[in-house]
């Protein structure tokens, strides 16, 4: 689907002729090469499009848009590149972060001179929420809209898109961290089993905040190169440059936090696992102290068992009732011994 968006003053507002290009495709060119050569037009949003749209956008303003293989490379080269007077750049942008399983999507920005062109294959809700702060009076500062402006407002919603999932992780990691050092069950097997759900759920936070870093990273990359190009191949505006500066800012902010999250999702995770060493090892120690406290009486039992023709005690009539004695005596101390160590 191609959505072809125009200002009207500071707002972003869709062409009338917004549609894909299945079915009336001559009608379809026809619009777009007219909204090619309208000076309103400054936006080209390319969602899941088709080869044929591909072809034809390309056409329209002289590009070659890249393909879904092509964005998905992650060689630099094949992500941030100049070709045909145009900047392609490609990050990787984050959805369903509220399910608890995000997905990464590469999103390609393709600026040729006051127009952007983007190519994605999702619908990740930074672009609807940056359009519908658009559409407001001023929605988009008390400049002329222009593709840089543009693209500087959707990678900032993205930002602020991933500043919150970050906050929420924060939180649930506060509580992961809650119920690690307090112990609520008694039972060392219960105790055990809550500790290893534990730990799936660090692993599963720790592995969202690794999509949620190579995010960050890959958006850091995107402006800071877009922003090197200041002098060199084009020049941008005092809002732009301004603008760039405070998403790297932010992008490095959020990148430090989250290199924090995932440096406590490390500690937690090794303090989970020392946990249910302690716990496994006090229940080994239970039992090494029970076969020391049993030896004893073993050795009693072991001694009036022997096969001897002489043994005096067995012909006494308070024989037995000493060997019994003597077992629970001899269990007694080293039970009491253990218990004044502090041993049990």
């Amino acid at each position: 689907m191609l959505r072809i968006h125009a200002y009207d003053l500071d707002r972003l507002v869709p062409a009338a002729f917004d549609q894909s290009f299945e079915g009336e495709k001559a009608v379809a060119q026809t619009e777009i090469q007219s909204a090619e050569r309208s000076a309103s037009v400054v936006w080209y949003d390319l969602i899941s499009p088709t080869a044929e749209e591909e072809r034809q956008v390309g056409e329209c303003l002289g590009l070659v848009i890249p393909t879904m293989d092509e964005m998905e490379d992650i060689e630099l080269s094949a992500r941030l590149y100049q070709e045909d007077g145009a900047e392609f750049m490609t990050m990787t942008v984050l959805t369903r972060p509220d399910a608890g399983t995000p997905i990464k999507v590469p999103v390609t920005f393709i600026i040729k001179g006051s127009i952007l062109v983007t190519v994605r294959h999702a619908e990740p809700r930074p672009f609807d929420a940056f359009m519908a702060r658009a559409r407001k009076a001023n929605g988009l500062g008390t400049h002329t809209a222009t593709g840089e402006l543009i693209m500087s407002g959707l990678v900032e919603a993205i930002i602020d898109r991933m500043a919150d999932t970050l906050e929420r992780l924060g939180a649930d990691i506060d509580q992961i961290s809650r119920d690690v050092f307090e112990a609520k069950a008694s039972k060392a097997n219960k105790k055990q089993r809550d500790l290893q759900e534990l730990i799936r759920a660090i692993g599963q936070k720790g592995e969202f905040i690794t999509v949620v870093r190579e995010s960050l990273v890959s958006v850091s990359r995107v402006v800071a190169y877009y922003a090197a190009l200041d002098g060199v191949d084009r020049k941008l505006s005092k809002e732009v440059r301004q603008r760039l500066k405070l998403l790297q800012r932010d992008a490095t902010s959020l990148g430090d936090h989250s290199a924090f999250m995932s440096n406590k999702i490390n500690f937690l995770l090794d303090a989970t696992l020392g946990l249910i060493n302690l716990e496994q090892n006090q229940i080994i120690k239970i039992f090494s102290v029970a076969s020391v406290m049993f030896l004893p009486p073993t050795l009693v039992a072991s001694v009036y068992g022997m096969n001897f023709a002489y043994q005096p005690e067995l012909q006494w009539h308070y024989g037995y009732h000493s060997a019994i004695i003597m077992m629970i005596f001899s269990m007694a101390v080293p039970y009491l011994y253990f218990k004044r160590k502090g041993w049990l």
